[in-house]
């Protein structure tokens, strides 16, 4: 047998465990608790987690906000993986279409009150997602990036009404996120604001970051799990709520 041969099967295995532990872990429809259609009068806010987070993790900052804005009335929140938007997509397809007719009319497009938000390649998939709703009509009160990856995550486009950014660039970090998005319509989508942070000189609690995260994560992993940011983060979606916001 040779070398090349004998390598073979040990890679096989392996892809075959990595593609079987994905779809085990993948999330379904059934695990969403968002009603459809919505109530009328409520909001719909997803957020979207980085890297290869599982959807319901606890320990990362998206699913706790999301279980924490579950709390207020008139809201819905679900936590969705970044590579399973699809299922964001249906759910708002879903939601929104109140007479349950299998398309959205105009009336039920222009009740939506819809927010988006990610950290890491979650920032990046609440954008891809907003421009996926541009597509079909449909209107986004608010989208929030936080330290976000990915490509083209930097247009914003004319269907959010607004957009703010959260990001780092400290030094000996891998991973930084997204510095500016601008609007692809400055008379349609208000940019609230680029924040930067910087970890170089102060910390932050990662008891809730496994030890690979915190030795190559840097200060992205640090932004993850500020509760400062988050803060932020949570007042901004309230203030869309309860329509405080250009």
């Amino acid at each position: 047998m040779s070398m090349t041969r004998g390598l073979r099967l040990p890679v096989v295995v392996l892809c075959a465990l990595t593609l079987y532990a994905f779809a085990f872990a993948a999330q379904v429809p059934s695990q969403l608790v968002t009603p459809t259609p919505l109530p009328a009068g409520s909001t719909l806010v997803i957020g979207f987690l980085g890297g290869y987070d599982r959807w319901d993790d606890e320990h990362r900052s998206v699913r706790r906000l999301v279980l924490d804005l579950r709390q207020h009335p008139g809201v819905f929140a679900e936590s969705i993986a970044n590579r399973r938007r699809h299922l964001a997509l249906q759910l708002i397809r879903r939601a929104l279409d109140s007479n349950q007719n299998g398309r959205l009319d105009p009336e039920e497009v222009g009740n939506a009150r819809i927010i988006l938000f990610g950290q890491s390649w979650g920032g990046a998939a609440a954008v891809t997602t907003a421009r996926d709703l541009q597509r079909i009509g449909v209107p986004v009160l608010l989208t929030i990036q936080i330290d976000s990856v990915g490509l083209h995550d930097d247009l914003i486009p004319a269907n959010v009404r607004a957009a703010v950014n959260f990001y780092q660039h400290d030094p000996f970090t891998t991973i930084h996120g997204r510095r500016r998005i601008r609007a692809a319509d400055p008379s349609r989508t208000t940019i609230l604001g680029n924040f930067d942070s910087s970890y170089t000189f102060r910390s932050v609690d990662e008891s809730n970051a496994s030890k690979a995260r915190q030795v190559f994560g840097g200060s992205h992993t640090k932004m993850e799990l500020d509760p400062v940011v988050w803060n932020r983060v949570n007042q901004y979606i309230s203030d869309a709520i309860a329509r405080r916001l250009p």
